[in-house]
Formats: C-alpha cells, structure tokens, sequence
C-alpha cells in the first residue's frame, strides 16, 4: 500500500468517526483539513505548504484540460 492509499483508507476511517459522533461530513472534512495544514506547519516552511495548496486549490476541476497535458 502506497502512503497516498494509506491516507484514503484513514481519511474514510476518520470520516466514519465523524459519522458516528454526530458531525456533519462537510464540517469534520474542514476541521481535518484545518488540523493538517496547522501539524504540517510544524514540518514544512510555510512558503513551501503555501504553494501546495494554491497548486491543488488551482486543480480542484477534475475534468479541467490543461496546457501541458497532450490530447
């Protein structure tokens, strides 16, 4: 298992938690994600995290063609 397939794995984990306890998926997806940037913050110049989530911010649009994609 790669470590990105471990992260899905923990994430659906994690959500199920959620689930459980009564919150919302939209809202633990947030908390979580809030949690990550502020621990990877601890690992990471902040330069460096910055620009990672601008770069997955700008390719949210999974169908989206880009320049240097071939056809």
């Amino acid at each position: 298992m790669g470590v990105h397939d471990w992260a899905r794995q923990a994430l659906t984990t994690e959500l199920q938690a959620a689930e459980g306890n009564g919150f919302d998926e939209a809202m633990a997806l947030r908390a979580l994600l809030s949690a990550i940037v502020e621990r990877s913050k601890s690992v990471r110049s902040i330069d460096d995290l910055a620009q990672e989530l601008q770069f997955l911010a700008d390719n949210l649009d999974d169908g989206r063609d880009y320049a240097f994609m071939r056809p």
